[in-house]
């Protein structure tokens, strides 16, 4: 008997037979939501040039799952697997577009390179701490994961920077005439700064069960990872690319900040899961 407190999103019998929505090609504006589909099939008939940002967080090819035949598939063949995809990105992408990409310490080096070698300018690579599991018995624990940043045009790109500024707590408050400078002093009496966020990311937290967030998905994203993503690197009203959708977390919290959104899932039992989600914001 699971816990009162447990709040995992969970789909009941009547919901895993729910039909899917699946992706139909080329649209001129797609309409906001989550498809059932790959995204080799998806990528090439997204419409050209449409989405401010993409966010993806493909497998890991830890146990050979990616792509619509992922039987007994080899290292060389997830590396051709990226290339290929990632190489598609600029053609979806706007002018002033992004991309993050999600990958773990394996893969960093040839996601960089994929990147690169699609004519995408990374900006930096991010690492989040990402706290879960007991450990190895004869190895450090696995407990971080790489965010590439890259954009179409370095020179022309969106990064609303006092949207993800960081509070930070003041140790040596510093005033000149009496009077804080670059700080400030909370309802609660802290000293506090509102600094620049850095690419190392200690302050985030796997979603676990009796989190409202939570699901059964084996790597789930935090929403305050993405939300962090959508807020720098896009707009309200503007489109956001949900590549890899997984428990559909992308398209929930481009849905809540007010953009649209495509979510990207060929597993329907997620494309479930992330349209239930959905529902839950209504």
């Amino acid at each position: 008997m699971p816990s009162a407190r447990n709040k995992t999103i969970q789909l009941d019998e009547a919901e895993r037979q729910a039909t899917v929505p699946v992706w139909v090609g080329l649209q001129t504006r797609p309409t906001s939501g989550i498809y059932c589909t790959s995204i080799e099939e998806a990528l090439p008939s997204l419409p050209s040039h449409h989405f401010d940002l993409v966010i993806a967080d493909p497998p890991y090819n830890l146990g050979r799952d990616f792509g619509n035949d992922s039987d007994n598939r080899s290292e060389a063949d997830y590396e051709k697997w990226v290339y290929e995809w990632v190489g598609l990105l600029p053609n979806i992408l706007t002018k002033q577009g992004s991309v993050y990409i999600c990958t773990d310490w394996r893969h960093s080096s040839l996601y960089q390179s994929a990147l690169e070698s699609a004519g995408l300018n990374i900006l930096n690579r991010i690492t989040w701490k990402r706290e879960k599991g007991r450990g190895a018995a004869k190895n450090w624990k696995q407990n971080m994961e790489d965010i590439w940043f890259a954009v179409a045009d370095k020179k022309n790109y969106t990064f609303n920077l006092e949207e993800v500024k960081i509070k930070k707590q003041v140790i040596a408050p510093y005033r000149e005439n009496g009077k804080p400078k670059d700080w400030y002093i909370t309802a609660e009496g802290k000293s506090e700064r509102l600094t620049h966020p850095s690419n190392i990311w200690t302050d985030l937290t796997v979603p676990f069960w009796s989190m409202p967030e939570n699901t059964d998905h084996p790597t789930q994203k935090p929403e305050a990872l993405i939300e962090r993503i959508i807020l720098a690197s896009s707009n309200k009203s503007e489109s956001v690319l949900d590549l890899f959708s997984g428990s559909g977390t992308t398209s929930v919290v481009a849905k809540r900040l007010g953009r649209e959104f495509i979510g990207i899932e060929m597993n329907p039992d997620y494309v479930r899961l992330g349209l239930k989600r959905l529902r839950l914001l209504e």
